[in-house]
């Protein structure tokens, strides 16, 4: 490979580091141009999914309780609303099963194409919904038919943008790599807050307004841009090897299975923390501080662009970390923190003041969770072989979503319920649910610290092994 061709050759499958005529004629080369075109799809599946995540974790704590379960009380409407937010997340290992074996089967790009339509369609047609006071029930339950397609495309896209820009990435640079894809989350994020601060900041009785259909309508665009940059998109150079020596499993998930239900265990270690303290941030924080400590609508908003400035540098400088000092020492590191700082900022948050609020919420985001997303780009990938990675990926990230992340927020709404009823009704006492939902976030972010001195460290690992890390 000359200097000129600007491009970055992966090891081969034999003893020799070689890429034979064969594999070579499949796209094993990666040049610049293909890994900057890798790092833009992957990082707009990923605004996709995330702004379509941060929307709906908005609205189930803001808006959908009265427009599509006004009959229930103020409590039960907001544990129906993060019940229709839950279900999204219940799927996903479905999705992930689903496209994780067609990714595995039938290459990386393919997948990549399909989840971001069905993602976006489904987004899409949430903007275009009648609500209960239009169509009775059958406004909640097309509500949850949406929500469940939502999360079946969202299974599999985060995963695959994962895998293949590790995939796509030359060695001893993956972490960098494999984390820029995560800064669409941050755009993605920034975009749904940004949009219904400025929607929304003045209107007193949401019910009354459509203006929140506006942000799901307009994730059309989104899908329109991510579909053309991925249908120009070159496959995986690690799914090209594999077609290219005829390794290609038909059966991934049994393949995954057979060998690998450890790895599985240790990714959803891994991401209890992460993606429990995500949901836990994003969704129950906002109803928390909004519906029971009484801030401003503006408050949830606030703290999520707030921390998005912030993770957008976390994320980057957390890959280069695990380039540097390992994938293990820096994802401990992240989790730590989050475990350290969980029961003085939930104490904040229950005080009631914007300032201290929105500085408090950006850190433990930004820093914490979002640290760990960016040092686990590339760790999630290398710790599964090359023959079923796209699946195992898939199913220990959406396993965990439903386990950490998904039910988070019901478990959190039915504990401000609980001490809400213990003190006879009044609501104003919510305030003190703080102390046990810093716990329950502590108990999951310990249990992925414990997770991390159980699992091998992956920097630099051939992404040709068709076995696991470690073995």
């Amino acid at each position: 490979m000359t200097s000129n061709t600007n491009a970055v050759t992966l090891d081969a499958f034999d003893a020799a580091n070689t890429i034979d005529a064969s594999a070579a004629s499949h796209g094993n080369v990666v040049s610049t141009a293909d890994l900057r075109r890798a790092a833009w799809t992957c990082s707009l599946g990923s605004a996709l999914e995330y702004y379509d995540f941060a929307l709906y974790s908005l609205a189930s704590a803001l808006i959908f309780g009265p427009l599509f379960f006004p009959n229930t009380t103020p409590g039960m409407a907001l544990i129906a609303s993060f019940g229709t937010y839950f279900l999204g997340f219940a799927v996903r290992p479905l999705g992930g099963i689903l496209f994780g074996s067609l990714g595995d089967r039938l290459g990386r790009k393919f997948v990549l194409l399909a989840t971001v339509l069905l993602m976006g369609v489904a987004s899409t047609a949430i903007g275009l919904l009648p609500t209960y006071a239009v169509a009775g029930y059958w406004a909640p339950v097309l509500l949850v038919a949406l929500r469940l397609l939502q999360g079946l495309g969202a299974g599999a896209e985060q995963a695959g943008a994962a895998v293949l820009m590790t995939e796509y990435a030359p060695k001893g640079k993956r972490g960098y790599y494999a984390a820029l894809p995560f800064l669409g989350i941050q755009l993605g994020t920034f975009l749904a807050a940004a949009v219904y601060y400025f929607l929304l900041k003045d209107i007193k009785d949401v019910s009354q307004s459509e203006l929140w259909r506006i942000p799901f309508l307009a994730s059309v665009a989104i899908i329109a841009v991510a579909i053309y940059i991925r249908l120009h998109l070159k496959e995986s150079p690690s799914f090209a090897k594999l077609e290219a020596h005829k390794q290609v499993t038909e059966k991934p998930l049994t393949n995954l299975l057979k060998t690998s239900r450890k790895t599985v265990g240790l990714g959803i270690g891994l991401r209890l923390a992460e993606n429990g303290g995500s949901s836990i941030y994003q969704a129950l924080a906002i109803s928390y501080v909004v519906g029971v400590v009484g801030l401003d609508k503006s408050a949830g908003t606030l703290c999520l662009m707030s921390a998005v400035v912030i993770g957008a540098l976390t994320v980057p400088i957390a890959g280069i970390l695990t380039d540097r000092f390992g994938r293990m020492k820096v994802y401990r590191a992240f989790a730590i923190f989050q475990l350290l700082i969980a029961f003085p900022v939930w104490w904040i948050l229950s005080l009631g003041d914007m300032t201290s609020t929105v500085i408090a919420l950006s850190i433990a985001l930004g820093v914490g969770t979002w640290g760990m997303f960016g040092a686990q780009g590339a760790l999630m990938p290398e710790l599964f072989g090359a023959r079923h990675r796209y699946i195992g990926v898939a199913v220990a990230r959406e396993v965990s979503a439903v386990i950490a992340g998904g039910i988070a927020p019901m478990i959190g709404s039915a504990i401000i319920a609980w001490v809400i009823s213990t003190h006879g009704g009044d609501k104003s006492a919510g305030v003190m649910a703080w102390l046990p939902i810093a716990a329950y976030l502590a108990l999951l972010t310990l249990g992925t610290v414990i997770t991390t001195y159980l699992t091998p460290e992956t920097r630099d690992r051939d992404l040709d092994d068709v076995r696991d890390a470690g073995k």
